[in-house]
């Protein structure tokens, strides 16, 4: 009987040892996760670590009203500048717009997304409309006065020059700036991003605010 006891104790003590490694995995993992809900969400874009209220600005959408920056609280704006001849820079940003909105899926509706022209002078607020619609419905193409537009490009630190093309139909080009701005949802200019940053890394960053 004194065998059997303590054959049937080694077994249990093999089995314990035999189980201790899956078990601290385990534990490990859960660990790991946990630690990972924890970490600080690690913004992809450049982030201002004090941010201000945005530079608000009225201008006109494709409908004919005036769309006032300051009137989107609650939402987050995304806002770029743009024109509708722009031949590679603006289609492909466009492009990652669409993405954006799709990939925010239910919560698409929380988010603005602003396509400001710098080519007044051929973008009327219908034909910018008429623009980025091509690219998704859910983007507002904005136009205005050079004046008005001028101050928004200065605001947010657009360079903005037109370019002279000899013997094209076009006439001219305008170089420009290529940055797309993130505005949270209490009106603060929080984060940009250079041209050719991942979308996937704009999407995840506007997620997280509007979970914030």
């Amino acid at each position: 009987m004194s065998y059997s006891g303590a054959h049937r104790t080694n077994s249990m003590e093999s089995t314990d040892r035999r189980r201790s490694p899956l078990v601290l995995g385990i534990a490990g993992l859960a660990a790991a996760v946990l630690l990972s809900s924890c970490a600080p969400h690690r913004y992809k874009g450049t982030e201002y670590l004090d941010p201000q209220p945005a530079h608000d600005f009225e201008l006109t959408g494709g409908d004919g009203e005036q769309v006032r920056l300051s009137e989107l609280r609650g939402k987050v704006v995304i806002l770029f500048f743009g024109f509708t001849s722009c031949p590679d820079v603006c289609p492909t940003t466009l492009s990652e717009a669409k993405q954006i909105l799709q990939g925010l899926g239910e919560d698409e509706g929380q988010v603005a997304y602003l396509f400001v022209t710098v080519d007044p002078e051929r973008d009327t607020p219908e034909a910018l409309q008429r623009y980025v619609d091509l690219f998704h419905p859910s983007i507002t193409g904005l136009s205005g006065s050079p004046e008005a537009l001028t101050q928004v490009w200065g605001d947010y630190g657009i360079f903005v020059e037109k370019t002279p093309l000899e013997g094209s139909a076009q006439d001219y080009t305008v170089t420009h700036t290529a940055r797309v701005f993130v505005i949270d949802a209490a009106g603060r200019l929080r984060l940009s991003y250079s041209f050719g940053t991942p979308y996937q890394d704009i999407l995840q960053d506007v997620q997280h605010l509007l979970a914030s």
